[in-house]
């Protein structure tokens, strides 16, 4: 397990359950005015600063999906073509690497057509030809006037995906302890870390240096320019709401009807947001315990207690493996993403109580993309790549420790962990990094619906008005739902929904500070 990805809500609720809830009503206020006062499809007069035009006048050559595992099943709706990018925006007329692109073309006719949505669902190493197929039946209501879009992001699953490590070498690695006890588990933990990186740097090459936030919203305005939009139509949810936010401010004048739903906060550097996620997946699992009739003192110590006697004696789980601490912390994660998810923690946590480890087991293995032959899945690579890159601040070892009592105090379930992540995970990383926090300012941009959900676990609701305020006055627009789980839109609040969809459809931009109850 690495540091929890900020991805969205769908993809991890896709892991537990079949389809979404739909159909609670929330609070619902007035209107503001204002909106998207240019929704034209026509080309802008302008290209991306400095690109040559074998790139802005490219024309992509739509054809059928591959089924393969990172591609929607053929005969379906969904397009697939290949962008091509400068691998170095500092060098565009140099080499040029392919982005995996999938559309589904608005429904409604050319004349009700606004343009394209772009999509992005986090991570950062979400997978968006996966799941935009899957994810389009939740935005079925947006798709009449939409040309569906979404990609997979440099370094990520078919653009040019980075694999770290073997299914033989990650297997053995989750017997490595992500809460060292000790100095022998210490050294193995960063030694881990180490050859991570070396297996990255070795997988990715030169594409290691150039797999940045900054690069890939880049990306996206190439890719709005050779879809023929004037604008940029957006929908970022998780990590995607901090791609969304470094866009506009790159590219203010471009931006048409932006959301951002689970926000990640912008302010915070590396430590900044592994406090969040703390304090966010505990106040997750306060409520979760809450709603099973527990003290969320009492019940999160029981789980501590759990913990500690399978780190000092791992579980026996199916198949003849075993769940060790940081497998089982990871079991008891991945159903806080998502309210639907909790009667799988209650029913794994009782298994776990009488000395079976293999729903734990199971829940860990949908998070880490395990599938029932061995093989895993390449998001936490890429994620890890990615972040690396971008994230500048380096903790050591030592400032870690000095760490550990704060994180401590703010999660006995999840803060040590948290704590000794910021350490571990670019550790002895082979490239620097880029930023302390990602620069969202977009003075002159039109409004942005940033969507914020106070049960969420990942991004925290807290970093939603600090996106809203750090993008601008007159520019971030902030919805809040009082909800659970990681993301709001297609979560079961009929507010929610509409409100987003009103923004999206017809420009109308609701009142900063809306309310929708749950």
């Amino acid at each position: 397990m690495a540091r929890f990805a900020r991805w969205t809500a769908a993809a991890a609720a896709a892991l537990l359950v079949a389809g979404c809830s739909s159909g609670s009503s929330g609070e619902d206020t007035d209107e503001g005015k204002g909106g998207d006062k240019s929704s034209s499809t026509a080309p802008s007069s302008g290209t991306p600063s400095g690109l040559p035009g074998k790139l802005t006048s490219q024309k992509l050559d739509w054809g059928r999906c591959k089924g393969t595992s990172d591609s929607p099943a053929p005969g379906s709706d969904w397009q697939c073509a290949t962008l091509k990018v400068p691998l170095d925006y500092a060098k565009p007329d140099g080499e040029t690497i392919g982005l995996a692109v999938i559309r589904s073309k608005a429904t409604g006719g050319s004349d009700k057509r606004i343009g394209s949505l772009l999509f992005n669902f986090g991570g950062p190493g979400g997978s968006g030809i996966s799941t935009m197929p899957s994810y389009g039946s939740i935005v079925g209501s947006l798709h009449d006037r939409y040309d569906l879009v979404s990609w997979d992001p440099r370094g990520v699953a078919a653009s040019e995906g980075v694999r770290c490590r073997s299914d033989k070498d990650i297997q053995a690695a989750e017997s490595v302890d992500a809460t060292p006890d000790d100095a022998t588990e210490e050294a193995t933990y960063f030694k881990d870390a180490t050859d991570f990186g070396k297996g990255c740097e070795k997988a990715a090459g030169k594409l290691m240096s150039h797999v940045s936030t900054t690069d890939t919203a880049r990306d996206m305005d190439l890719m709005r320019e050779v879809l023929g939009d004037r604008k940029m139509h957006y929908f970022g949810i998780s990590y995607g709401t901090e791609l969304g936010g470094v866009y506009a401010h790159l590219f203010p004048k471009n931006v048409g009807r932006l959301v951002l739903d689970a926000v990640v906060d912008p302010s915070a550097d590396t430590v900044g947001h592994a406090k969040n996620q703390t304090l966010g997946f505990q106040r997750a699992l306060d409520d979760y315990l809450k709603s099973t009739g527990q003290d969320p003192k009492q019940g999160s110590q029981k789980i501590v207690d759990l913990l500690k006697r399978i780190d000092a004696r791992p579980l026996p789980a199916s198949g003849g493996r075993k769940l060790t601490q940081t497998l089982a912390l990871t079991g008891i994660v991945l159903p806080l993403y998502s309210k639907q998810g909790w009667p799988s923690l209650t029913s794994a946590l009782k298994a776990a109580e009488d000395g079976d480890g293999s729903e734990l087991l199971t829940l860990a293995d949908g998070y880490n993309e395990r599938d029932p032959s061995g093989h895993y899945g390449t998001t936490t690579h890429s994620q890890r790549v990615i972040s690396c890159l971008d994230d500048k601040q380096r903790p050591t070892p030592e400032e870690t420790r000095k760490l550990l009592p704060e994180f401590e105090k703010i999660s006995p379930v999840f803060g040590d962990f948290m704590g000794w992540d910021t350490a571990g995970w670019c550790h002895d990383w082979p490239v620097a990094g880029q930023f302390d926090n990602p620069e969202v300012s977009a003075p002159g941009a039109e409004p942005v619906l940033v969507v914020g959900n106070t049960g969420d676990p990942a991004t925290p609701y807290e970093g939603a008005r600090k996106m809203a305020d750090e993008l601008g006055k007159d520019v971030g627009v902030e919805l809040t739902w009082k909800g659970e789980g990681h993301g709001a839109y297609g979560s079961g609040s009929d507010c929610v929904d509409s409100t987003v969809n009103r923004y999206l459809l017809d420009g109308t931009v609701p009142k900063d500070g809306k309310v929708c109850a749950s």
